[in-house]
């Protein structure tokens, strides 16, 4: 509790109490809801442990078990109370789920493939052509959008934070994230689902654009060399030189113990 006046400080492009799209708004409220669940949960433990010690203090080892007093607090607050917060707060956040599911409904649909270690999307472009960039997803502001996920490798995870939560990109299966974007702006996305190397490089950008206005240029996103994985020429670079030898070079366990050097003469 005594942290929570610093959540003043959670703002910014990768923060989920940011949010800036109908789905990440729920989430949000979703997150504070629970907080105060919880802060109602921690309350009670903090009270029934101060009257527990008050107790001790007075006397109260030796003294005979009052049961009705232990029924009251074991069954109605221990129980009672953590139940009924919980059920509320399940309820809550099965509501808020039902808000922010992908339903056919004929809204705009994109593609997103992942593969490590980067994204590459397919939006609909100038009358409506599909158009492929790398880095860069280019959707309208002020309109629902789906986003159809798919890996060509390993497990990747799709998050806007400010847009939405996370969905997973899994090769050989389709996941569909409904997202929004409520004004005109960019946000930061990126994998969050560790898948290599390159994990921690493996961002993207949603562009939401007026769609009242002209289009973007639909551009890619440029390679960052200096925040990109390690090329394959310095991982080869550290390799020992047994692996790198020329074709029928013996290895140095083949030198040591080679039948066809000559013996030295023994004196």
């Amino acid at each position: 509790m005594l942290a929570v006046p610093l959540l003043a400080a959670c703002n910014g492009p990768l923060s989920t109490l940011n949010p800036a799209g109908p789905a990440a708004q729920h989430g949000a409220r979703l997150w504070w809801v629970m907080l105060a669940g919880s802060a109602l949960i921690t309350l009670l433990v903090g009270v029934m442990l101060v009257l527990a010690m008050r107790h001790r203090g007075e006397g109260g080892i030796g003294r005979a078990p009052d049961p009705a007093r232990e029924r009251h607090w074991i069954m109605g607050w221990g129980l009672g109370f953590s139940l009924t917060v919980l059920t509320a707060l399940l309820t809550f956040a099965l509501w808020t789920g039902e808000r922010i599911i992908t339903r056919d409904d004929g809204t705009l649909q994109v593609q997103a493939e992942a593969e490590q270690w980067g994204w590459t999307f397919t939006q609909p472009g100038p009358g409506g052509a599909p158009v492929r960039t790398e880095g860069i997803l280019y959707v309208p502001a002020g309109r629902p959008f789906d986003v159809a996920l798919t890996s060509q490798d390993v497990i990747h995870s799709f998050w806007v934070p400010q847009l939405g939560g996370k969905m997973d990109a899994i090769p050989g299966h389709q996941n569909v994230h409904r997202l929004s974007a409520d004004r005109p702006g960019i946000y930061e996305g990126l994998c969050a689902e560790f898948c290599g190397l390159g994990h921690a490089t493996m961002r993207f950008t949603v562009v939401a654009y007026d769609p009242d206005g002209p289009l973007p240029a639909f551009e890619s996103q440029l390679a960052d060399t200096a925040t990109s994985p390690v090329p394959p020429a310095e991982v080869r670079a550290a390799e020992p030189d047994s692996d790198r030898l020329e074709p029928g070079e013996p290895t140095p366990e083949q030198s040591a113990t080679d039948p066809t050097d000559p013996e030295e003469p023994r004196p």
